[in-house]
């Protein structure tokens, strides 16, 4: 046991729960507990060791496309690769709830568009769960008393629905552009309640994946970790 579940121990929750990732290709690790604690700044909502991915391409782009709106506008969802993928269930459990309803909207790359939207955080924050999560499904793995967290997904793209049961790997909605979210990717997050408001956040493992550390040509296999910042990461 490492210093992170110990410390979630002594406050009365299990350590943790390990998981599969939740989609197939490549995608680039964003925050993550593999630097910080919490990896989002806060514990605010559950997010204390959540983990964001964007997919990509062979360049570790996000995006094909480049216009002069991706410096001084925002542009369409549509044309990250990470909209529209499809998010499968890290664990076999059932599904705690649900929420869909909120738009995709336009994304923002440019530190010139990226303040302005910055500057809107708090109003978002106020605005609770549904504006920072957007859609979201909130899955309780079998045989424990937690949960896990994925949001920010498409707009009538969930394909469960409150109270079923899933496995391992089953697709259960596609990556969106929804809530508090710059441009198409997946939050994940472990949490020891469905409620946003009165939660802890987890440590969430990944059972076994490969890992490319950013500045490295060689691929590692990870079992049972955090991905690293920056990293690119892909299932086995």
């Amino acid at each position: 046991m490492n210093k992170d579940e110990k410390k979630i121990t002594s406050g009365n929750h299990l350590s943790s729960i390990t998981g599969s990732l939740p989609f197939d290709g490549r995608w680039i690790v964003g925050a993550t507990p593999d630097k910080k604690i919490p990896s989002h700044g806060t514990d605010r909502f559950g997010v204390g060791y959540a983990i964001d991915f964007m997919a990509v391409d062979s360049q570790n782009k996000t995006s094909g496309q480049t216009s002069w709106r991706t410096v001084l506008s925002s542009e369409s969802p549509e044309i990250f690769y990470a909209f529209g993928k499809p998010i499968y269930s890290p664990v076999s459990g059932r599904i705690i709830s649900i929420h869909n309803g909120e738009p995709d909207h336009e994304a923002y790359r440019s530190l010139f568009t990226l303040i302005p939207y910055a500057v809107t955080q708090m109003n978002r924050v106020r605005q609770g769960p549904k504006a920072i999560a957007g859609n979201y499904i909130v899955i309780s793995p079998h045989n424990t008393d937690l949960y896990i967290a994925i949001v920010h997904l498409q707009l009538d793209s969930l394909t469960v629905h409150e109270g079923d049961s899933v496995f391992q790997g089953e697709h259960i909605a596609n990556c969106g552009n929804s809530g508090n979210s710059t441009q198409p990717h997946i939050h994940i997050q472990a949490m020891s309640s469905a409620d946003f408001y009165n939660t802890v956040g987890i440590p969430l493992y990944f059972s076994e994946f490969s890992q490319q550390r950013k500045g490295s040509k060689e691929s590692e296999v990870i079992r049972r970790g955090f991905p690293a910042t920056d990293a690119v990461v892909s299932p086995n």
